[in-house]
């Protein structure tokens, strides 16, 4: 065993790769919070202009996606996950990093994104240089009647 990192994979989704997608976000998100969107809720938001999706794989597996928009000089990361599996092997920095190159590449000098608090992808959010602009108080609500709030990041592109 050579101890190198997996290769990662990115490229360019479509509604083709959907199925790939729930199944990816599905195991992904945890169902106590309700985040992970529907296949016809992804599908809605991939026919709006300026939204884009991004898929990775390692050793041909589809792992990890982003979807994000671009508007004007601002871009949002709507949605990001890794499979379960695939944590801590690059995935997600190497989606973000890539939302972050391309939002820049249509023009946007800020990106955006909003996030369970206490999320753990919170963590590699501040490493790629997000921080706090705002929060919505018990903006989540968890199986269990929990309110838990959302937090709004953000970070310059310029």
């Amino acid at each position: 065993m050579s101890g190198a990192p997996p290769s990662i994979e990115l490229r360019e989704g479509g509604v083709q790769d959907l199925p790939s997608v729930s199944r990816i976000m599905q195991a992904a998100f945890d169902p106590a919070y309700g985040e992970a969107w529907t296949q016809p809720q992804c599908m809605g938001m991939m026919a709006l202009s300026g939204v884009w999706l991004l898929v990775a794989s390692i050793g041909g597996r589809d792992c990890g996606f982003a979807m994000a928009r671009a508007m004007l000089d601002e871009a949002e990361l709507l949605l990001l996950a890794t499979s379960p599996a695939a944590r801590g092997q690059g995935a997600g920095s190497a989606l973000l990093r890539a939302v972050i190159a391309e939002s820049r590449n249509r023009g946007a000098t800020k990106l955006h994104l909003e996030v369970r608090a206490g999320n753990g992808a919170i963590r590699l959010y501040h490493r790629e240089g997000f921080a706090k602009v705002g929060e919505r108080r018990g903006y989540y609500r968890g199986t269990s009647g929990e309110a838990l709030d959302a937090l709004t990041l953000a970070r310059s592109l310029s």
